[in-house]
């Protein structure tokens, strides 16, 4: 489901990682607090005869904010400053995290992070309610609460708080079918006021394959009123996934392909017709598993090139982070290092 929060926000937030094109009043909801991965609905077992004489269902296309997110994952997330964090698992089903963050460009500081799994078992991997939550030491804090109401049905309520005042909330419902999903997003809705978002997504599977979907944005505040709308269309190969949003925004395209087990390669398309700018990326990642090595890399028609470099120090529950940063355009650089114990 799309994130939404206010128009008028203090503090604007990082650009959408997802397909939702950038709009007035639309940012997306802080590290960590996504949807969790919505599982395909499995095929209907039945005899061989059967399956021989009809059509085999059509899967669930999942989500429509995490059709670009295959290819998204394939590029490092860029670091500054030194970073620590760790994390203890308290019970099955809760961990408590403590993170201290040095910049010389941004904020230093301290957060508290929780998280809370339920033991209402959907899946493999999935367990509701799910409740996420971090403060930092200025008193802001940013919470979800996502909960699987029915087979079918799931929801999500996020709230964000700066300096002990309510700046953003939302309120998302989903509704997951044999062969589509469709969500409805409200943030921010003030009567008295008369502002708010409204986003709306619904994604349909038209052959195993083929997925096609759209999105519908309305919001509104004093003396503003706009919608913007966008078509989607990802089609799913075996190793590979092309994705394309068209909107009033702008153009989003990515292609993702898995060359191996080690190398996963992407590359990344965007135009926006606010700011006149056209992007292109490639990035790349390379895991080897025997040596508990991750590396990520990208460059883009900006000439900015990145790479991260995560290694595990087995049998220690412990990770170091390396990343780096040049800008040749803007002639700027910058790098950081992690530490992830627990």
């Amino acid at each position: 489901m799309g994130s939404v929060l206010a128009a008028a926000s203090p503090s604007p937030a990082p650009a959408a990682a997802g397909g939702s094109q950038g709009v007035p009043g639309l940012v997306s909801v802080p590290p960590g607090f996504t949807m969790p991965a919505v599982s395909s609905v499995p095929p209907t077992s039945g005899s061989g005869q059967e399956a021989g004489d009809s059509e085999s269902p059509l899967p669930n296309p999942g989500t429509y904010e995490e059709c670009h997110r295959k290819c998204k994952e394939v590029f490092p997330l860029q670091m500054e400053g030194v970073r620590l964090v760790v994390n203890k698992g308290l019970s099955n089903h809760f961990q408590v995290s403590h993170t201290i963050t040095l910049s010389t460009l941004g904020e230093s500081g301290y957060r508290f992070g929780s998280t809370y799994v339920g033991s209402k078992q959907t899946g493999p991997a999935e367990s509701f309610p799910v409740m996420v939550g971090d403060m930092d030491n200025t008193g802001s804090l940013n919470a979800q609460i996502i909960h699987q109401l029915t087979t079918a049905v799931r929801s999500k309520i996020a709230i964000q708080t700066q300096q002990h005042k309510f700046v953003n909330w939302q309120c998302d419902m989903e509704y997951r079918g044999e062969d589509f999903t469709s969500a409805v997003t409200l943030g921010n809705p003030d009567v008295l006021v008369g502002s708010g978002i409204v986003v709306a997504h619904y994604l349909q599977s038209i052959t195993p394959g083929l997925a096609l979907g759209g999105e519908l944005v309305y919001h509104r505040r004093p003396g503003e009123e706009g919608t913007v709308t966008s078509l989607l269309g990802r089609y799913t190969g075996d190793n590979y996934v092309a994705t394309l949003t068209l909107g009033g925004a702008g153009a989003h395209a990515t292609y993702y392909h898995k060359a191996n087990d080690q190398l996963q390669i992407g590359v990344e398309f965007e135009a926006s017709t606010r700011m006149q700018e056209t992007t292109t990326s490639f990035g790349y990642q390379l895991d080897l598993p025997k040596a508990n090595l991750l590396f990520k890399g990208t460059v883009d028609s900006n000439w900015v090139v990145g790479a991260t470099l995560e290694k595990k120090l087995v049998p220690l529950p412990l990770t170091l982070a390396l990343g780096a940063f040049l800008n040749h355009r803007k002639n700027k650089f910058q790098c950081g290092f992690g530490v992830t114990i627990g």
